[in-house]
């Protein structure tokens, strides 16, 4: 059991930051001065408190960065300890929004990992570079007719965060190229809900629902995401930041992976002019 649960828990590590992303993106509003969010959440995993985490993201009228850290908690830091470092920047334009670029890299007990996008001038990825222990490999990105007016996952995140606040729904279709994979997200409404005050959480109220779907077009994968994906939504809750009024995901869940439900909770938010 501890050895699949170890297992499972080094496919879901490679899965979280696709969660995490949306988690903070959906704060994401146009920013008429500078401002920096920070963002404490909890992944808890079945009976497992899996991890806690924080991101911090600043936005400026023009541009916009984010940084993220993702370190194992518990039983599964004993298991498996991991820490992860996320960092991705863009430019804020009037028709959209450009990454330009994207960075990752993590250690666990054994290996060390390192992943970056190279991005041209025109926001399309063009390079592939991935490095374990230090071997690292450099692909160019065939450039195909249906990766055309594609993003990558974190900007189909902000773009629904950028509709929710102006428009209060989530339900929408996007186009996604992960340097890899060309894949829809498909998000859909759900209705309203009532999230309590819980030792999980401290923001209670009520909640818009919504769930994400993942159309694989034929893709094949190997990673969590795509495997949970493949007949279930992930759901989460928006709520509304008490002073701010920022729209912000107060929860997210995925039922019945092998080792019981998935759920991230937001336990924090810091928002700085």
């Amino acid at each position: 059991m501890l050895l699949y649960a170890k297992m499972f828990y080094e496919r879901l590590i490679r899965m979280k930051k696709n969660l995490l992303i949306m988690l903070f993106l959906l704060t994401f509003a146009p920013a008429a001065q500078a401002v920096t969010v920070t963002h404490d959440f909890a992944v808890r995993l079945g009976v497992f408190d899996a991890s806690r985490t924080r991101f911090s993201y600043s936005l400026t009228p023009k541009d916009y960065s984010v940084r993220s850290t993702v370190a194992t908690n518990g039983l599964f830091d004993t298991l498996y300890p991991f820490k992860a470092e996320y960092a991705t920047t863009g430019k804020i334009k009037k028709d959209g929004l450009e990454t330009a670029s994207y960075k990752y890299k993590s250690r666990s007990r054994f290996n060390s990992r390192r992943k970056e996008l190279v991005y041209n001038n025109r926001g399309e990825p063009i390079y592939r570079i991935s490095a374990k222990n230090d071997k690292e490999k450099k692909v160019e990105i065939e450039q195909r007719a249906d990766n055309k007016d594609t993003t990558d996952l974190q900007t189909v995140m902000a773009k629904l965060a950028l509709q929710y606040n102006q428009l209060k729904f989530c339900a929408a279709r996007m186009q996604v190229f992960d340097g890899k994979r060309r894949y829809d997200v498909i998000f859909k409404d759900e209705g309203q809900d009532t999230l309590p005050a819980t030792e999980k959480s401290p923001f209670s109220g009520t909640a818009a629902k919504c769930s994400m779907y993942i159309d694989k077009l034929g893709e094949k994968g190997d990673d969590l995401l795509w495997d949970l994906t493949k007949d279930r939504p992930i759901y989460f809750w928006i709520m509304e930041e008490t002073n701010s009024k920022a729209p912000f995901i107060a929860k997210i869940k995925i039922d019945d992976t092998p080792l019981g439900e998935l759920e991230v909770h937001t336990t924090n938010i810091t928002i700085e002019d």
